[in-house]
């Protein structure tokens, strides 16, 4: 681990929510991106769902469609996508972990057209690393962090539900059960 300061999880969920909220007139329907986005899109989909209906919650596995498949190759833990909803005209709420490349959205959009052609794609990012490749920004985050390239951010739950970040070497990183590197 590192010496780096990280502000609680929890806050910036907190922060996050409060953004999307700010937004009352969107009628989004929640899709998150495995694992860490689908984690705080079952959160957001609890908070938002008592306040207005929304469309079942979706998933989306975007390890097929990533640009550097061959040279990440495919983990062990792979989840199939499940949207069950038409995404045809929806407003979709796209929900991730952490943001910085650009190119595991650009995977998530990839694979959000061949279920049909939404009205909209917004995107909610608990933490915007910056370092973007691609032209891709979210327009919901919970907080910009702006870290050393040679460390990566571990998002994680624990048994409770309450979100934690870490930072950990890009060498020593270990995919684990429960914890999701970005």
């Amino acid at each position: 681990m590192c010496n780096i300061p990280l502000p609680d999880a929890e806050i910036l969920y907190d922060q996050l929510v409060k953004r999307i909220k700010a937004d009352s007139d969107k009628h989004y329907a929640l899709i998150g991106i495995h694992t860490g986005g689908v984690w705080l899109a079952e959160r957001l989909y609890q908070e938002l769902s008592a306040s207005q209906p929304l469309e079942p919650l979706g998933t989306l596995s975007v390890s097929f469609y990533r640009d550097d498949f061959d040279k990440i190759g495919l983990h062990a833990q792979v989840k199939p996508s499940d949207i069950p909803f038409a995404v045809d005209g929806a407003h979709i709420l796209l929900v991730d972990d952490v943001l910085q490349t650009g190119r595991t959205i650009r995977a998530a959009i990839n694979e959000l057209f061949d279920y049909g052609r939404p009205a909209s794609i917004s995107l909610a990012a608990l933490v915007d690393r910056g370092d973007r490749e691609l032209p891709i920004c979210a327009q919901y985050i919970g907080s910009e962090l702006q870290l050393p390239k040679e460390k990566i951010l571990v998002f994680s739950r624990d048994n409770d539900g309450r979100f934690n970040l870490d930072l950990e070497n890009k060498k020593s990183v270990k995919k684990g059960k429960e914890n999701m590197l970005v």
